[in-house]
C-alpha cells in the first residue's frame, strides 16, 4: 500500500541509482568487450594478415552491441586466450627460424639482415614499437631462405672439400711446411665434419674458397715448374743413354716439344714423365740387347786406333833411334801389327753378329743413325782400297831399287844421299816428349795429312751427309804410305833420262 501509495518521483528515486549502477556496469562492460576485441584484432592481424580480420570484425560489431552478457565475454576471451597461445607457439617458430638463419649466414659469410629482410623488414626492424610479423607468408618465406642457404652451404662444403683434398695432395707432393699449412686449418679442418657439426664464422664464404683456390693455382704452377724441371732432367737422362749406347732418342718428347706441351696444358706433366722414364726403361734394355754387338764394336775401335798409330810411328824416320821409351814403342809397334793382322777376321765376324741381332730383332742394328751393317761393308771396300795402294806403292818402290841397282851396275858407284830439308813430324806417339811412356792412340780425320784413316762408325757421326764424298776422294786418291822427298825422286828421274843406255821407266 506504501508503494501504491508512492508518487512516481519516489519512485523515480528509488530507480535512478540502480540505473545509474547498471549503465556503469554496462560501460565497463563494454571497455571489457572492447580490450578484448582490440587484443583479438591485434593478434589475428599479425596471424591472418589486418585485411581479412578487419571484414570479420565488422561482421560480428553490431551483434556485439545488442549482446553484454558474461557467457559473450568468456566467448572473447577463451579465443583471446586461444589467440595469444597461437601467436606465442608462431613466435617460437619464426625466432627459430631467424636464429637458423642467423647461423647458416654466418657460417656462409652472407648478409643476415638483408636475408630476413627479403622476407619481412620486420624480422630485421630497427624500431622499438614495430612487431615480428608472424603470419603464414613470413611462415613459409622463411623456411624457403632456410632451405636455399641449406643447399648453398651442402654447395660450398662439396667445393670446398674439393679444393681442401686439392691442397693436401699439393701439400704432400710439394712438401710444403708446416707453416703453409696452418695458415689453413680453418677451413681443413671441415674434412670428415658433417654438415650440422659446421658451426664457425666464415668458414664456407666465398672469400675463404677463394683463398685455398688461389693457393691451389699458386700450387700447381709450382708444380708445373718442378716437373717441367724434372721431366727435363730425365730427358737428359735418356739421351746420355742414347748417347752412350749410340742409339737415336725418340724425338716426340724433346726438351722444346716437352717445355710446349707442359705450357699449353694439353698433355699432364706427370705422364709425359711416365712416358720418358718409360723410354729410358726400353733404351736400356735395347742398350742390354746390343752390348755383345757393341762390345765387339769397341774391340774393333781400338785396333782401328792402333792401325792409326802404327802408321804415324813408321812415317817416323828417327823411330828406330836410341833413346828413352824407343823400346816400349818397338814393342807396342808389334802388338799392334799382331792386332791389325786379326782386323779383316774381326770385321767378318762382327758382320755377322749385326745381322744376327738383325734377324733376331727384326729390325737394323743403327748405329749413330746409320746401319752398321752399311758401315763395315764400306770399311771393306775402304780397306781393300788401301791395301791395293800399299801393294801399288810397294812395287814402285821395288822398281825404283831396281833401277838404282842398274845404275850403280854401269857406273859403279852410289849417287851421293841427298839431305831431306822436308818437315818432319813432331813425334806424336810419345808421351809427354821423352817416350817414357806409350800414348794414347789418336785418329786423323779423314781430309788431313798424308795417312788417311778407314771409316768407321764414329767417323759417321757428325758428318753422315758427306760420306760418299769422302769415299770417292778416298778410293781416287792414293795414299802416300813411303815418305819420298819430292827433290829426291826428281832428281832421279832426271838422272835416269839423261843417261843414253839407261833402262826404259816404268
Amino acid at each position: 500500500m506504501e508503494k501504491r501509495s508512492a508518487s512516481l518521483k519516489q519512485k523515480l528515486a528509488s530507480i535512478t541509482p540502480l540505473v545509474e549502477e547498471l549503465k556503469k556496469k554496462k560501460d565497463e562492460r563494454l571497455k571489457q568487450f572492447e580490450d578484448v576485441k582490440t587484443q583479438i584484432e591485434k593478434i589475428s592481424g599479425e596471424i591472418f594478415g589486418f585485411h581479412s580480420v578487419n571484414n570479420a570484425l565488422s561482421s560480428t560489431a553490431v551483434e556485439d552491441e545488442h549482446d553484454l552478457s558474461l557467457r559473450r565475454l568468456n566467448e572473447y576471451q577463451t579465443h583471446l586466450r586461444t589467440l595469444q597461445k597461437e601467436k606465442s607457439d608462431r613466435l617460437q617458430k619464426v625466432l627459430q627460424c631467424v636464429n637458423e638463419v642467423h647461423s647458416l649466414c654466418s657460417v656462409l659469410g652472407l648478409d643476415f639482415g638483408q636475408t630476413v629482410g627479403d622476407v619481412h623488414p620486420s624480422l630485421h626492424g630497427t624500431q622499438v614499437e614495430q612487431s615480428t610479423n608472424i603470419s603464414n607468408s613470413t611462415l613459409e618465406g622463411l623456411e624457403q631462405a632456410i632451405l636455399k642457404l641449406k643447399i648453398e652451404r651442402k654447395t660450398r662444403i662439396q667445393k670446398l672439400k674439393d679444393v681442401v683434398s686439392k691442397l693436401f695432395e699439393l701439400w704432400n707432393l710439394m712438401d710444403s711446411s708446416k707453416e703453409e699449412r696452418n695458415c689453413f686449418m680453418k677451413i681443413t679442418s671441415i674434412v670428415g665434419t658433417s654438415e650440422s657439426e659446421i658451426t664457425e664464422r666464415g668458414v664456407l664464404s666465398t672469400e675463404m674458397i677463394e683463398k685455398a683456390s688461389a693457393e691451389v693455382d699458386r700450387l700447381a704452377k709450382l708444380k708445373a715448374s718442378r716437373m717441367k724441371e724434372l721431366v727435363f732432367k730425365k730427358r737428359s737422362e735418356l739421351e746420355e743413354i742414347c748417347k752412350l749406347t749410340h742409339t737415336e732418342p725418340d724425338t716426340s718428347t724433346t726438351a722444346e716439344k716437352a717445355s710446349a706441351l707442359i705450357d699449353s696444358g694439353l698433355v699432364d706433366p706427370s705422364e709425359l714423365l711416365a712416358n720418358i722414364e718409360a723410354q729410358i726403361i726400353k733404351a736400356k734394355d735395347e742398350a742390354l740387347s746390343r752390348k755383345e754387338v757393341t762390345d765387339r764394336i769397341d774391340k774393333w775401335f781400338a785396333a782401328c786406333e792402333e792401325e792409326n798409330w802404327l802408321d804415324e810411328y813408321n812415317q817416323d824416320d828417327n823411330r828406330y833411334c836410341a833413346g828413352r821409351g824407343a823400346h816400349i814403342n818397338l814393342k807396342r809397334a808389334e802388338r799392334a801389327r799382331i792386332t791389325i793382322s786379326k782386323i779383316p777376321a774381326m770385321v767378318d765376324n762382327l758382320i755377322n753378329k749385326t745381322l744376327a741381332w738383325e734377324d733376331e730383332k727384326k729390325t737394323h742394328f743403327l748405329y749413330d743413325g746409320v746401319r752398321l751393317v752399311s758401315i763395315l761393308d764400306d770399311y771393306k771396300l775402304a780397306r781393300q782400297q788401301k791395301e791395293e795402294d800399299k801393294r801399288r806403292h810397294r812395287d814402285l818402290k821395288k822398281m825404283q831399287d831396281l833401277l838404282l841397282n842398274q845404275k850403280e851396275a854401269m857406273y859403279g858407284s852410289k849417287p851421293s844421299p841427298r839431305k831431306n830439308n822436308s818437315f818432319r813430324k813432331t813425334n806424336s806417339y810419345r808421351a809427354n816428349g821423352n817416350g817414357s811412356m806409350p800414348p794414347t792412340p789418336r785418329r786423323n780425320s779423314l781430309s788431313g795429312g798424308t795417312t788417311s784413316e778407314l771409316l768407321t762408325p764414329r767417323s759417321y757421326s757428325g758428318r753422315q751427309n758427306g760420306y760418299f764424298k769422302e769415299m770417292r776422294r778416298l778410293s781416287t786418291a792414293p795414299l802416300n804410305f813411303v815418305a819420298i822427298s819430292k827433290e829426291d825422286t826428281m832428281s832421279y828421274a832426271s838422272l835416269c833420262g839423261s843417261e843414253p843406255d839407261s833402262p826404259p821407266q816404268v
